[in-house]
């Protein structure tokens, strides 16, 4: 997928947040040599921290969340915290971005 249609993924993906009454706290932190975490929100003080994932079909998007990716975000998530000094519940949720429908598929573990 190239860069332009995974940020309008990520775009239509913090809409949606918004729309749920989400609190968009970041976009795209990168954590050296771990990854990013695409999107950073908050609802009824609990972090969400949200992989997005777009592709042609619902099945690729969802396949490409694997183990590997998962443990990539989790190291990162500390990371953030880390940097922030932060003391915070939170959760990892993936957002499936296909056309034009869009699934919050939450508190997703490892």
């Amino acid at each position: 997928m190239s860069k332009q249609k995974g940020d309008e993924a990520e775009k239509k993906a913090i809409s949606f947040l918004e729309e749920l009454n989400y609190k968009i706290i970041e976009q795209n932190f990168y954590a050296k040599k771990l990854g990013e975490i695409d999107i950073i929100s908050e609802k009824n003080g609990i972090y969400h921290f949200c992989e997005v994932k777009s592709a042609n079909d619902y099945e690729v998007a969802i396949n490409n969340i694997t183990p590997s990716k998962l443990s990539k975000i989790k190291r990162s998530i500390n990371f953030y915290l880390q940097t922030k000094k932060l003391d915070v519940a939170y959760c990892i949720d993936v957002i499936i971005v296909v056309d034009k429908q869009i699934e919050l598929l939450e508190n997703i573990s490892i």
